[in-house]
């Protein structure tokens, strides 16, 4: 039971939201555009605000709905595990030819039924770090970086090694936006050149 739902989150993570969003309500693929990311934040750069609160409120409920497996079929099972596991099926979309986003929503899903806590600081931190820098991908990092080393003093965790390779695979996952930064032609999130990446909406829009 416990490595089917282990599956089913991955499956559940693997629903791609902002694919979906950008298919149906604007006949675009998302990961052709903007940043090339399937997540909130490009969503909020290609298709406007409102699909941008979509897409960031079901990415969260699907690393939220992944923690609570165990809780909902009463198993003895670290959420966790599950939560991280609908982060990879965010990350490798089953749905999507394994071209998914950066899980930084659904992250935030999942610690939010596994650890409060380390929700606050690391979203604290990310959007700390966002606010000093002006890079979404280092904020994005950042998270990462935070588990890490809450766990690492913390004595109710023992998830430092998980954690670690979370942040490696941060880091994999932004190997574009760093590259782009070395090469100084990566957008700060408040450059006024990325209203152009905004496309309108197909027929009646999106509407929540």
């Amino acid at each position: 039971m416990i490595w089917l739902l282990l599956f089913v989150s991955y499956l559940i993570g693997s629903i791609p939201t902002a694919l979906i969003v950008g298919k149906l309500f604007f006949g675009v693929d998302i990961r052709e555009l903007g940043s090339k990311n399937p997540g909130a934040t490009n969503t909020m750069r290609v298709l406007g605000k409102k699909s941008a609160i979509f897409v960031l409120l079901i990415d969260l409920g699907k690393g939220a709905l992944a923690a609570s497996l165990p809780s909902l079929f009463h198993l003895e099972a670290e959420p966790m595990y599950f939560g991280l596991a609908a982060v990879v099926g965010h990350c490798f979309p089953l749905f999507a030819g394994f071209r998914g986003g950066k899980a930084i929503a659904t992250t935030a899903g999942a610690l939010l039924i596994v650890n409060l806590p380390l929700l606050v600081i690391a979203y604290t931190t990310f959007f700390l770090v966002i606010f000093l820098t002006k890079y979404v991908f280092f904020g994005s990092i950042s998270v990462g970086i935070s588990m890490f080393v809450y766990d690492f003093y913390s004595a109710e965790l023992d998830f430092e090694l998980i954690f670690l390779l979370f942040l490696f695979l941060l880091i994999f996952l932004h190997r574009s936006n760093i590259r782009n930064f070395i090469l100084g032609i990566e957008p700060k999130i408040n450059d006024k050149g990325l209203i152009n990446d905004r496309i309108p909406p197909k027929g009646g829009g999106f509407k929540i």
